[in-house]
């Protein structure tokens, strides 16, 4: 691509960036632009027939790819990313690197930080990699967000396993602290999402532990919950946590472990579900989901191909689908969707 047209393309998607996830920077929690932002619109729908299961072209969603723009990230093959702006994809990135992309986020300045699980880093939207941090040997990282305007978070699965805050100038530990886990060796098995709270304590997915526990940033353990096959949780507006249990459930609880709301694949059987991975409560009180498809495990058959990502009603209503798998739209199997402004 010329100069000219790059810097064209760039100035284009900056126009719908720069408004955008402006309260991410200043939230205490990196991933609070990926709810629905205020002021935000989505197109008016009814929800979803429930009786039969729907047939669609595997390139389309239901109730229309053009209801949301959205950033998207796949834990794929192939490390890719894209956004998606009125139905179409307007931007898209290819990582050069050979692990697996578990955490992603669209930032308020138009950067986009992202685990992938042999590391750290940050590109901008002319596609050069403009920060990074090499997860060190017999290590994964798996998630990661900002913690100040120069600072970054991540969990690194290991022996020991670890919370750190580095700074992105000097590459200097900030802050670190040792995650307890079942098997220090089962290094891939240990975590997969983290997240920061309002108040900046540490909410983490123990995966191999199958529990929720919070941590104050000197490690120091102040609340935890089981959930068996727990595979991300979050802090909800109230104190509420929302968490996901890999091909299990979603559940919202309160801080004494009481299921405020739940929501499982046989609500909503019509739609093949496998792989729960990640949920955020939407604004608007829906709940979006995404379902992950194993490429290592197998081919994916466009015909039978599962939703990637859901939005729901309290009432676990569907009233959107993301199903788009092949040319003109083909999105890799999900793993993080971030709801963008329009």
């Amino acid at each position: 691509m010329n100069i000219k047209r790059r810097s064209f393309l760039t100035a284009l998607l900056a126009m719908g960036i720069a408004s955008m996830l402006t309260a991410s920077m200043a939230a205490p929690d990196p991933f609070a632009a990926t709810n629905l932002a205020a002021g935000t619109t989505a197109k008016p729908v009814a929800p979803l027939e429930n009786s039969t299961t729907r047939k669609m072209p595997s390139h389309q969603s239901s109730n229309g790819l053009e209801r949301y723009d959205f950033f998207y990230a796949g834990e794929a093959m192939e490390e890719k990313m894209f956004i998606v702006r009125d139905g179409k994809i307007a931007w898209t990135y290819t990582h050069d690197g050979k692990g697996e992309i578990s955490d992603a986020i669209l930032e308020a300045n138009g950067k986009i930080l992202f685990a992938h699980q042999f590391g750290i880093a940050e590109v901008n939207l002319d596609k050069q990699v403009i920060w990074q941090h090499a997860a060190p040997p017999h290590t994964e990282i798996h998630t990661a967000g900002n913690y100040s305007s120069n600072s970054v978070w991540f969990v690194q699965n290991g022996n020991p396993a670890k919370f750190i805050i580095i700074n992105k100038s000097t590459g200097q530990t900030e802050t670190e602290f040792v995650l307890p886990v079942r098997d220090p060796k089962g290094t891939h098995g240990q975590f997969r999402n983290a997240s920061l709270t309002a108040v900046g304590t540490l909410l983490v997915a123990h995966m191999d532990l199958g529990k929720v526990a919070e941590y104050d940033l000197t490690g120091k353990l102040l609340w935890a919950l089981p959930v068996p096959g727990i595979w991300s949780a979050r802090q909800l507006p109230g104190g509420n946590i929302l968490v996901v249990s890999n091909q299990k459930f979603i559940r919202e609880l309160n801080r004494q472990g009481d299921i405020i709301w739940e929501w499982t694949p046989k609500d909503t059987p019509e739609y093949k579900i496998s792989n729960l991975q990640r949920a955020w409560r939407l604004p608007n009180g829906n709940t979006l989901l995404n379902n992950w498809f194993n490429q290592w495990n197998g081919k994916l058959v466009l015909a039978t191909a599962e939703v990637q990502a859901m939005e729901i009603t309290p009432e676990k209503k569907v009233v959107w689908t993301l199903r788009s798998c092949e040319e003109p739209v083909n999105l890799v199997p999900a793993t993080a969707i971030q709801i963008l402004p329009r």
